[in-house]
């Protein structure tokens, strides 16, 4: 019999809590996954699925502790004398920008565990290093070891995380929402670079992730965990395409698909009635400022952005980020903007948000010339338009507590009359993004992700924008509060007027919520037309190519039946 690559059996993981019975965050798991197979593990935020991960690599917070159960990877117990996290346990992480070291050059912290573990000496930790390198495909190998961080693109970055996970040639390999942050592009050639990993090498992997597209394109096995537990396993074809467990069958619903576009996406039987009726609230309170059907309300036209760098021994370099740029959005019109990483399109959207110069061309919000030549910003362009930030870690204050965050820009903008009505509609956003009331007395730093997330979105919608502009604002979601939020903005849009620009590389994303879609590439728009034709029938062979790239769940049937999917 096959030794598992990890074998979990009856795992409880238990928080105590003052004056409160203890909270179980895991309860009675296990799971078996063996060499070359890849095991996902999926559910909401706080199912307890980076609970199980953290176990296996010894990272669980105190007071947290495991209460039973056993854990082995490649037949061996953790332990100091056992399995070891770096020798038998490799872990990709998230965001790899914070999983490698800013000071360091690739050479070192590649080379750091293998001289640790290994005891190898300089030269063979280079050599080995080079040979990584080359297994995870990253171009001109020996350049790059002397580079840092910042110098490689994302999708390299997280090639050198996987680089190091495999430096001591590990059993197991836990991926942590390995491609949340990357495009389609760089997500199809990480998601094949892992499946590749594990065929060729007999690695078994922990995927941990929410994008169910993802799962039914690579995993051949999975767990579905709610409130700690497992309530369904198998494989991978037929829990997607016939699942059990009532949870399962309504977290698939969640999930946007890109055949086909819907008024409303599905939400989870267990949603709180309490944010369903705060999202109500808001929707019904937020009309003020609506300008009554005028178009446009944002225009672009020719607009350019250029970077300049170098220029102190040579002539100064020029990138060209954006290239004639024109688009505009009506009031209550939702246009998505998409394209692979670099193509401009997070460039456009500060160009708008003010938070860069145009080279050329201009922008004008209501009517106002808010980026270009002679531009002014008014005061109340700040509450005509507000910005949903990619990063939720850097987008919000750790010194203020949530309530006063999401507060501050109501009270200035005097859309609340009081500092007690501003507060109560700082409660009634929370409560509609799936939080607490308690959360306004709580910092950043206390918040998972997907919830700093939550509270982003919340504060951009306190001034009641007519405009909001999304840089990838579900990425760090989970499918089922994903659905909420974007039933949320869906409610806004269609009572209030609400418009969007909706910059994401999740296609399906967009093909939900989106009337128009501009599709961006090298600094310029390749085509923009209606979502449903551009889905259906795509004219530019970049579209074309971005849409094969998709994960889909669908692809789930054909992988059950033995027909291959993989776009490569």
């Amino acid at each position: 019999m096959t030794t598992p690559a990890l074998a979990i059996d009856n795992l409880r993981i238990v928080y105590p809590r003052e004056d409160e019975e203890p909270f179980v965050a895991v309860d009675g798991v296990s799971l078996s996954i063996a060499p070359g197979e890849i095991h996902a593990v999926v559910g909401e935020s706080g199912a307890g699925k980076s609970t199980v991960a953290n176990a296996i690599i010894g990272l669980i917070d105190k007071p947290g502790f495991v209460d039973r159960g056993a854990i082995s990877v490649g037949g061996r117990p953790l332990g100091s004398e056992g399995a070891r996290l770096g020798r038998d346990i490799g872990v990709i992480f998230q965001d790899p920008m914070t999983s490698l070291n800013p000071l360091f050059t690739i050479e070192s912290q590649l080379g750091e565990a293998m001289r640790f573990h290994l005891g190898v000496t300089g030269r063979q930790a280079r050599a080995r290093s080079l040979e990584l390198m080359r297994a995870v495909g990253i171009p001109e190998p020996e350049r790059r070891l002397s580079a840092y961080p910042h110098q490689l693109s994302g999708g390299q970055r997280q090639r050198v995380v996987i680089a190091a996970a495999l430096s001591c040639d590990p059993k197991l390999l836990i991926a942590d929402e390995p491609t949340t942050a990357l495009d389609v592009s760089i997500q199809a050639q990480i998601l094949k670079l892992i499946r590749d990993l594990a065929d060729q090498r007999g690695l078994g992997v922990l995927l941990v992730t929410h994008n169910m597209g993802v799962v039914a394109e690579i995993a051949d096995s999975v767990t579905v965990m709610y409130r700690g537990a497992a309530v369904e396993q198998g494989p991978v074809g037929r829990v997607l395409t016939a699942p059990q467990a009532a949870y399962s069958q309504q977290l698939l619903a969640a999930v946007p698909r890109i055949s086909e576009k819907l008024r409303r996406f599905a939400v989870l039987s267990q949603e709180d009635e309490q944010a369903g009726a705060a999202r109500r609230r808001i929707a019904a309170d937020y009309g003020a400022g609506r300008r009554g059907g005028q178009a446009p309300l944002l225009e672009v036209r020719d607009l350019v952005v250029e970077f300049r760098s170098g220029g102190l021994l040579g002539p100064p370099r020029v990138f060209r980020a954006v290239d004639q740029v024109s688009f505009s959005i009506a009031e209550g019109e939702v246009l998505g903007l998409v394209g692979e990483s670099g193509c401009g399109k997070t460039t456009t959207a500060n160009v708008v948000a003010g938070l860069v110069r145009p080279t050329a061309g201009e922008a004008r919000l209501a009517g106002a010339l808010v980026a270009g030549k002679g531009a002014r910003r008014p005061d109340e362009a700040g509450r005509i338009l507000q910005m949903v930030f990619q990063d939720p870690y850097s987008s919000l204050n750790p010194r203020l507590r949530v309530g006063r965050m999401i507060a501050e820009p109501i009270l200035h903008h005097a859309v609340a009359a009081s500092r007690e009505d501003a507060a109560a509609q700082t409660q009634a956003l929370l409560e509609a993004v799936g939080l607490s009331r308690e959360s306004a007395q709580r910092y950043a730093f206390a918040f998972s992700g997907g919830q700093r997330q939550r509270i982003s979105i919340a504060r951009a919608l306190g001034p009641r924008p007519q405009l909001l502009i999304c840089d990838e604002p579900t990425s760090s979601l989970d499918v089922s509060v994903q659905a909420q939020i974007l039933n949320l903005l869906k409610d806004l849009k269609d009572q209030t007027g609400l418009a969007m620009l909706f910059v994401s590389h999740d296609l399906a994303v967009i093909r939900q919520m989106c009337d128009r879609v501009a599709v961006m590439q090298a600094g310029r728009i390749v085509e923009l037309a209606d979502a449903d034709r551009l889905f259906e029938a795509p004219r530019h062979d970049y579209t074309r190519n971005l849409s094969d790239l998709i994960p889909r769940v669908e692809n789930a049937r054909a992988r059950a039946e033995g027909r291959s999917t993989w776009q490569t």
